[in-house]
């Protein structure tokens, strides 16, 4: 089975970008892409926690109406919300509507305050769990041994909905580990960029 699919420019992209047309956008542009911004960090481990059980076309679909009814996923106002914010997420349709996952970005939050106020940022966190090597692995695992690490230590810490296949989904998003196929034409910049971070931290 082939692990790339023609991209609308006809180059080769990763295979799972066939399952859905708006993809091929999101992985030219964000999807491994090496992130160190803290905001785009606890957004994208947050939008891995309201994905658990449903797919990820449908909280991209839903990213901007998260964005605006999480504060932009600023977790220090996140931190600030209140019962009457929890009422009103649970009202709004343009987000997914579960108590569990609202209260846990909420108490996230929290914990994204207390980490940056012991580690200095999240980046500086999240990015102790890279992986060294990029290559020679099976493109479609689901966890990692870096991201059982990064998951128990996030839960030791008192975050919720972490498990280790959410902080997998995580660190090949935000780039921590690159997992474009070796064909797709977005690897080499993919892992320019990693190498890039990594020599800085």
């Amino acid at each position: 089975m082939t692990t790339t699919v023609p991209g609308p420019d006809g180059r080769p992209r990763c295979g799972w970008c066939a399952a859905a047309p708006e993809f091929f956008d999101y992985h030219d542009r964000e999807w491994g892409f090496a992130v160190t911004d803290d905001i785009r960090l606890f957004e994208k481990l947050c939008l891995e926690g309201f994905q658990s059980g449903l797919s990820w076309r449908t909280i991209l679909a839903k990213r901007d109406n998260f964005r605006s009814a999480f504060a932009g996923f600023d977790f220090r106002r996140v931190a600030r919300f209140d019962k009457s914010d929890i009422e009103r997420l649970l009202g709004d349709a343009g987000i997914v509507r579960h108590r569990g996952k609202i209260e846990a970005t909420i108490h996230n939050a929290h914990r994204a305050c207390d980490l940056v106020a012991q580690e200095g940022s999240l980046a500086a966190f999240v990015w102790r769990y890279v992986e060294a090597d990029p290559s020679e692995r099976p493109q479609r695992r689901s966890t990692s041994p870096a991201s059982l690490a990064l998951s128990s230590d996030l839960k030791k810490r008192g975050w919720k909905f972490v498990g280790p296949t959410t902080t997998y989904a995580f660190m090949q998003a935000m780039g921590l580990v690159n997992d474009h196929a070796a064909e797709c034409v977005m690897r080499v910049t993919a892992e320019a960029q990693r190498q890039d971070v990594l020599a800085r931290l």
